[in-house]
């Protein structure tokens, strides 16, 4: 199974959102790493079909066959696919669970079963999804009573619905809290093995350890491609921990990229975490690189949620 993007582009007027995107995608987690409107939400619109490309396409191929253009493809293409926008729009009145048996309907889901066969069958897919999200006590309540978080694993559980070939997901942990994040995490990375998951964020730490590959885009170029430990390769040696005092914070910010601040307890000193070709002191230490470090080397500023 492949999804293969040739040389896509997108234009607002004279903004080129998209410029000769071109990736060729089999089974695993690939992250869409960039700043805003550095163009990940653009591609997955195009992919989605909610965005028409200025140029290009976009084949899907399954097995030994031949790709295929999926806006030939239409239903078919639809039928694989699993979709969790940035911003979901739900029916406030439905319950969770009412919602869930409708997009099961818009999905048709368990088709070509006898009726009592489908029903249990689209019940017992519906529990595990939810059970996953971690959903399965709210079942009933209804959708407008949910809190942010809530509604945010509930836009995923719609997504994994109908166990999609291809499953896009645009900051799919926005808003949850630091266990619901790690939940969501594995339980995508659990599911991924025979799925093409593309999770497009400008948030590091989702993707540092699931991703197969990250592509990094910069106003809809793609400016690196690569599995995240080679990324990390090419900023060994150029990772530095700088003890300091709280006076000398501010100048060393403007002397050097620095990607955290923290207090050393035991000696009182404040740690800077700094990127630098060279050595920045003589009593800075060599880091081991994180993601967010090399984010910072690409793109000359630190990755938030904001």
């Amino acid at each position: 199974m492949k999804l293969i993007i040739k040389d896509v582009s997108r234009a607002y007027g004279s903004n080129k959102a998209l410029q000769h995107f071109s990736a060729e995608l089999s089974p695993g987690i690939y992250a869409l790493l960039g700043p805003n409107g550095s163009g990940k939400s653009t591609l997955i619109n195009i992919i989605t079909d909610n965005l028409k490309a200025d140029s290009g396409e976009i084949l899907f191929q399954e097995g030994e066959n031949e790709p295929e253009n999926i806006l030939k493809m239409g239903v078919r293409f639809r039928e694989k696919l699993g979709f969790m926008p940035q911003y979901p729009g739900m029916y406030p009145n439905f319950s969770v669970s009412r919602f869930m048996w409708y997009m099961a309907a818009l999905k048709d889901m368990g088709a070509g079963m006898k009726r009592r066969e489908k029903r249990d069958y689209i019940a017992g897919k519906i529990g595990e999804v939810l059970k996953a999200v971690e959903l399965d006590d709210v079942a009933g309540r209804r959708i407008g009573a949910l809190s942010g978080g809530m509604k945010q694993r509930l836009a995923l559980a719609q997504a994994v619905l109908g166990d999609p070939s291809v499953l896009i997901l645009d900051e799919p942990t926005a808003g949850l809290d630091p266990k619901q994040r790690i939940s969501i995490r594995n339980y995508i990375s659990r599911i991924a093995f025979d799925k093409i998951v593309i999770i497009a964020t400008h948030v590091v730490s989702d993707i540092e350890f699931i991703a197969r590959d990250v592509i990094m885009l910069r106003k809809g170029v793609i400016v690196d491609n690569a599995p995240p430990q080679e990324l990390l390769k090419r900023i060994e040696g150029k990772v530095w921990l700088l003890p300091c005092g709280e006076a000398e914070v501010v100048d060393l910010q403007q002397k050097y990229r620095v990607t955290n601040i923290a207090r050393d307890e035991a000696g009182g000193d404040v740690i800077l975490r700094v990127l630098s070709e060279e050595k920045p002191a003589e009593r800075a230490k060599v880091a081991i690189p994180a993601l967010e470090d090399y984010y910072l080397h690409i793109f000359g500023e630190v990755s938030s949620e904001g």
